[in-house]
């Protein structure tokens, strides 16, 4: 027998109360009950970032988390982290340099991007491959992606 409960999980800034099975993922949740696209599974096993959101600022796998280990706490997916109809630095950025060829991988590299400027303000070289080792690109667009970060960097910077 399936147990359901309720639960509260603050989600892109508000506040959502849904009903989830014990067995639900964060991942199914977002896109099942409050439609967030860009929270996709590729692996399925937390291996490859595609499915990353942040809870509590921190990167995670959606689709290895169970929904009611993230109740109460603060998820940011994608679709929460531009202001407005104005993209945030880190998506310009990902724009503008081109790193996101068939972009499937891309929320999750934006939203790793995030936790690390915020963790790490002046990240070197090697900080942002270790940081994003989690993350996988199918288009080996990983240059690109370097690149994007160092632009993000000053962005976020001047703002």
């Amino acid at each position: 027998m399936k147990m359901t409960r309720e639960i509260t999980l603050q989600v892109n800034g508000r506040e959502e109360k849904v009903a989830v099975e014990d067995a639900d993922t964060l991942l199914e949740v977002l896109r099942d009950r409050f439609k967030l696209w860009s929270v996709r599974e590729g692996c399925g096993v937390g291996a490859c970032g595609t499915c990353t959101v942040l809870l509590d600022g921190r990167p995670v796998s959606s689709c290895f988390l169970l929904a009611v280990r993230a109740a109460g706490r603060e998820i940011l997916t994608l679709e929460g982290l531009r202001d407005g109809k104005d993209l945030h630095p880190i998506q310009e950025a990902f724009v503008t340099q081109r790193a996101l060829q068939c972009a499937y991988c891309t929320p999750g590299f934006v939203l790793s991007v995030k936790a690390l400027l915020d963790e790490i303000p002046d990240p070197s070289d090697d900080e942002i491959r270790e940081y994003l080792s989690g993350n996988l690109c199918r288009c080996a667009g990983y240059a690109d992606i370097l690149r994007a970060v160092r632009v993000a960097q000053v962005s976020s910077k001047l703002a």
